[in-house]
């Protein structure tokens, strides 16, 4: 499969400009032992630097490129964060045209930001379909303990060879799919962030994320017999939700109340105690998922609201600093500024409930997402992630503060439906 990723570029029906980085996307069979023809091809050219994650270094099944230099970071406790970034931007040779990024999502971010920071280009070459950023411009990176999206680039070729994918280890590929089925929450999000405030809903990036999921959603059971197939859907709607994000300029088509709660326990905020989760973030964004899916649709079981909404308040500074703690607070509290909540009046929230109602119905349920999880071996509650289960009324209350953006999680805040 090749996905010519520019014609989704430039003026949009929605009236905006998409900018594309990526000029391409190829999904097959033994793809990498062609690389270098296919960069004579795409015109990519000049002296390479791979960047490597242990494990991926070490794995016989992936063959190796060609690259003057190449760099190897510990695949164990490896994040993208200031830290590893900072080691591969003290390896690279100065004279570096072309960045490799060898493993999966946290090599990726790190790279994209190096390659960003350098001012020079790199191609992605997935070794598993464990996360959706691939074809992404920003990376989430930890940042000084704080889950943040950061500008970056995102690369200008895509080579996944389904001979690598299909054999990675089957959590990755659960941890992939687990990301994707987030997008039903996201995109609930989006549209229900459209129906209270006017917030833009570009069609086209929207088609693009459901068609995605929805592949995702019909196939990836089927990659438990290593179909390759299976992987080549799974590993195609990963890389469009990636070139959704693209063409948005931000994660929103990709990232809700669901990624709140992923990222909320990545950051171990004062407030959730001992947590430290070693769980991948696809693993975390799966539960994530499966917690917003039941909290919309007990939500979603009141029919009139008029007697359940409450004036707009705004954070209290006390709450943030108690949960956060001293380190993480400042950040916080700047995330949390000119709060996007404030934009919805109860007026707003009574006259939209049908429509939410609606929007919230084409969710899977809870128990939808868990059968597939479930036979997929997917993680699929609180304690398999090494999270106490007593935790769950926490971070539902205090995820949306993560991120300034209008999700259903956050208008919770308005509503009083116990």
């Amino acid at each position: 499969m090749r996905i010519d990723s520019r014609q989704y570029g430039g003026r949009c029906i929605c009236g905006k400009e998409h900018q594309m980085s990526t000029r391409t996307c190829i999904i097959d069979s033994g793809v990498l032992r062609n690389l270098d023809e296919i960069l004579k091809d795409e015109g990519i050219q000049g002296k390479r630097c791979a960047v490597y994650g242990s494990n991926t270094w070490n794995n016989p099944l992936f063959p190796h490129p060609h690259a003057e230099q190449e760099i190897v970071l510990p695949s164990e406790g490896l994040h993208a964060d200031e830290h590893s970034t900072a080691e591969v931007l003290r390896q690279l040779s100065a004279d570096t045209e072309v960045l490799l990024a060898c493993g999966s999502g946290s090599i990726h971010d790190t790279v994209r930001y190096c390659a960003a920071q350098r001012g020079i280009p790199f191609v992605a070459l997935p070794t598993a379909a464990s996360v959706d950023g691939y074809c992404s411009s920003v990376a989430a990176m930890t940042w000084h303990g704080y889950k943040n999206t950061m500008n970056a680039v995102a690369p200008l070729l895509v080579v996944a060879d389904l001979d690598v994918i299909s054999r990675a280890p089957a959590y990755l590929t659960a941890s992939g799919v687990g990301d994707m089925l987030g997008k039903f929450i996201a995109l609930a999000d989006w549209r229900i962030a459209h129906e209270l405030t006017g917030e833009a809903v570009c069609p086209v990036i929207y088609d693009i994320m459901k068609d995605a999921v929805s592949r995702i959603w019909d196939s990836c059971l089927d990659t438990r017999s290593g179909d390759q197939k299976a992987f080549e859907s799974v590993m195609y709607g990963l890389l469009m939700s990636g070139l959704a994000m693209q063409m948005m300029g931000n994660s929103r088509p990709a990232s809700g109340a669901e990624h709140h709660i992923s990222h909320l326990i990545e950051m171990r905020p004062a407030g959730l105690g001992a947590v430290n989760s070693p769980a991948l973030h696809g693993e975390k964004v799966g539960v994530g998922t499966l917690i917003a899916s039941r909290v919309y649709h007990q939500m979603a079981e009141t029919e009139e609201i008029s007697g359940c909404v409450r004036p707009y308040q705004p954070l209290d500074d006390g709450w943030l600093r108690n949960f956060y703690g001293d380190t993480l607070y400042p950040t916080a509290v700047e995330e949390n500024l000119n709060d996007c909540l404030a934009a919805v009046t109860p007026e707003a929230i009574v006259k939209a409930w049908p429509a939410i109602r609606e929007i919230i119905a084409e969710i899977p349920t809870e128990a939808e997402i868990f059968e597939k999880f479930e036979k997929l071996g997917a993680k699929r509650c609180l304690s398999d992630l090494e999270v106490p289960e007593e935790l769950l009324p926490v971070l539902i209350a205090h995820s949306p503060t993560v991120r300034n953006r209008l999700t259903l999680m956050r208008v919770r805040r308005m509503l009083d439906l116990s």
